[in-house]
């Protein structure tokens, strides 16, 4: 299923401003994130911008893990070198991702986010949630608003509560099938 989200305000959960107040000094702390940078640091985790470093058979089982065909490693390399943004949690003590997102647009108008993955093994503790908080925020910070992206009819409830709705004009995309095609 496609869900498009045309995001023209930042998602109000990431720029939550709460004062705060203390003697004669008064700062303003931006909650940006459900899990901060820090936090993560000190539950083990590593967020990583670059795949550098990432192991991409440890990736591709992780695809699996969740129900993605198995990939051709070096494919995925080709497909990391055309991504726009992308963003990974890397477990500290085993030094393997544990979650992963991408984007691939034209930098400019329009993103897709593709792969959102989570090793099941660490599903449930806000790791996906961190990574498209982030890729999001990053995305939107390039001025970037229409932001759409592929997912599985059973994560639906993911992705509403960071700003995706089913496109709201009614579905104007299409995918090229070759299921559909008549032989000849």
């Amino acid at each position: 299923m496609l869900l498009r989200g045309i995001i023209s305000n930042p998602l109000p959960s990431l720029h939550l401003k709460t004062p705060l107040r203390l003697r004669n000094f008064t700062a303003t702390i931006t909650n940006k994130y459900s899990i901060s940078d820090e936090d993560l640091e000190s539950r083990g985790f590593l967020l990583r911008r670059t795949f550098s470093d990432l192991n991409l058979n440890h990736l591709n089982s992780i695809f699996v893990a969740v129900g993605f065909p198995k990939r051709d490693p070096e494919k995925i390399k080709v497909a990391l070198e055309n991504t726009n943004s992308l963003l990974w949690v890397e477990h500290k003590k085993s030094q393997k991702p544990v979650a992963f997102a991408r984007a691939t647009g034209d930098n400019v108008f329009n993103a897709i986010i593709w792969d959102v993955v989570v090793d099941p093994s660490y599903q449930g503790i806000g790791l996906g949630k961190a990574v498209m908080e982030r890729l999001v925020e990053e995305l939107l910070e390039k001025g970037i608003v229409n932001i759409a992206l592929y997912s599985e009819p059973r994560v639906l409830g993911f992705y509403r509560p960071l700003g995706f709705v089913a496109d709201p004009d009614g579905i104007r995309g299409m995918v090229y099938s070759r299921k559909q095609r008549k032989k000849k």
